[in-house]
């Protein structure tokens, strides 16, 4: 005899859970999603709140919010959704005790076996703490060098200038050389022929980073103006002077360029000579050796 889908399918009882666990289990998943979404709204406020109004560069204020405020995104999508998934799991009838004794057993099992990651989430809350680097500045750690992309309490994110992405893990980095901490520094060595008037050069190469300074398009990245440090070395070829330019964070490379550009134009244009190694070769006056004419090959370097 069969029965009937009603006898098969308890309605009853399973209006009745809708009505208690179920609309419960409901309520823990908007609540968590509003959570996170309250979470998201909150960090993207304060991190709104440190901008200013250069969306060109970023200043350290900006920087270290944009990264704080990744991280405590990201934790805070783990801890909610991880408390809703055990309550969800609870109102599901499932005794969640043996399942927080099985996770704090894996705790201490993965505390123990996995102690680099251990050390790498310690070091990352260092980073943070520190304040040693942010999202944006670019650094060089573990051999790598790149604009760091994401930060996790576990890894770092770099690019490099030719697109490739290093991914290093907290704990390997044992020193790292922030490049565009707060300020920034281009320094250049240029070469000219001893025969020229180095006074009259340094003037020259002043000249033009005050004309570069006063340029609208490059005002806004130098912070102060170029200085010519003098004769940094008598090298084979060529009496070396320096300068120095500070810059914006990022943008020394930038200034660094075109002022190497404005440089080359200018001596071209002033006869400065740039001496660069070449060879001479000319035809001798001796007589020809087994049938070959004798040729003589100069180095000459100045």
């Amino acid at each position: 005899m069969s029965e009937s889908w009603s006898e098969i399918v308890n309605v009853e009882a399973i209006l009745k859970w809708l009505t208690s666990s179920g609309l419960r289990v409901v309520l823990i998943l908007v609540g968590a999603l509003v959570a996170v979404r309250l979470a998201t709204f909150i960090t993207r406020r304060v991190e709104n709140a440190f901008e200013d109004n250069d969306p060109s560069t970023m200043n350290e204020r900006e920087k270290q919010a944009a990264t704080l405020g990744k991280v405590i995104r990201n934790i805070t999508r783990i801890l909610v959704w991880g408390v809703a998934v055990m309550m969800v799991l609870k109102e599901l009838g499932i005794d969640i005790g043996p399942i927080l004794a099985g996770v704090g057993l894996m705790g201490l099992a993965v505390g123990f076996g996995a102690q680099s990651l251990v050390k790498d989430f310690l070091a990352g809350m260092f980073v943070l703490i520190e304040n040693q680097y942010n999202v944006g500045d670019v650094i060089q750690a573990a051999g790598a060098s790149g604009t760091v992309e994401k930060m996790t309490l576990r890894a770092t994110t770099l690019r490099d200038y030719e697109g490739n992405v290093h991914i290093i893990p907290n704990g390997t980095i044992d020193v790292v050389t922030n490049k565009t901490r707060q300020w920034s520094r281009f320094v250049l060595d240029i070469g000219v022929a001893y025969k020229e008037n180095v006074d009259d050069v340094m003037s020259i190469l002043k000249e033009i980073g005050d004309e570069l300074a006063a340029d609208a398009k490059f005002s806004s990245m130098i912070t102060a103006p170029l200085e010519v440090l003098g004769v940094q070395d008598f090298a084979d070829s060529a009496v070396i002077i320096r300068v120095m330019f500070t810059t914006q964070p990022v943008k020394q490379w930038t200034v660094g360029r075109e002022f190497r550009r404005r440089v080359k134009n200018t001596f071209d244009a002033k006869g400065i000579e740039i001496p660069f190694p070449h060879t001479t070769i000319y035809l001798g006056d001796a007589a020809p050796m087994n049938g070959m004419m004798r040729v003589k090959v100069e180095r000459d370097d100045a």
